[in-house]
């Protein structure tokens, strides 16, 4: 099954991505992971993406696409994927339906998870990332985190860039300007599901597992 995973930044997209992948094995396609691995190894696309990253600004579609595209023909995605975090925009989606047609694949369900904001704000200037292994923890729900050291491995515990309270609230404003008429764009095509994303991941998962099994 092709799934497109929708929400704010925050909402809870990767950790949902991630019990799907558990429970059905499918391929993850985020384009947050492909991006800030390009980062990661100073890529000429990762130097390019950083300065629009920082400020909570959307990267270039002809770079977004254009990666997606290629990982959609990745062995894996075969057997079905996940898509997190793309499309961003109603252009986007429009390039993702030529791609698929392209490539002879169809979208099955798209998901969003609705969560209020400020639980949003609260919840990624909360997050923060270890340097040595790449666990994302959160500081609010996980208090044994606030010393900085990672309970999985023992590395430092780093807040993000863009998950500080000025660049957390742009992503939500750049959201709602750009990403949130995606939500009109699929109901449009009969395509959308939603769920209440404002409980525990485990009860969210088991309305998205219902939709995918449905």
């Amino acid at each position: 099954m092709n799934i497109m995973l929708l929400g704010a930044p925050g909402a809870g997209k990767g950790t949902q991505a991630a019990k799907l992948i558990e429970a059905f094995g499918y391929a993850h396609i985020s384009t947050g992971d492909i991006l800030r691995k390009a980062v990661a190894n100073q890529t000429p696309l990762g130097l390019a993406a950083k300065g629009y990253m920082d400020k909570g600004e959307l990267v270039p579609d002809m770079v977004v696409i254009g990666l997606v595209k290629a990982r959609l023909q990745e062995p894996d995605a075969e057997k079905g994927f996940i898509l997190d975090g793309f499309p961003r925009t109603v252009v986007q989606a429009d390039a993702l339906g030529t791609a698929l047609a392209e490539l002879g694949k169809t979208l099955d369900a798209v998901i969003s998870i609705d969560v209020e904001k400020n639980a949003l704000v609260e919840r990624l200037t909360a997050r923060r990332t270890c340097k040595q292994c790449g666990a994302i923890f959160n500081v609010v729900s996980q208090p044994e985190t606030a010393n900085g050291v990672c309970p999985a491995c023992g590395g430092e515990l780093l807040q993000r860039d863009d998950d500080t309270v000025e660049t957390v609230t742009n992503r939500l404003d750049v959201y709602e300007r750009s990403t949130a008429p995606l939500i009109a764009y699929y109901k449009d095509k009969g395509m959308l599901r939603s769920v209440n994303g404002n409980r525990s991941a485990d009860d969210v998962f088991g309305d998205v597992r219902a939709i995918v099994e449905a």
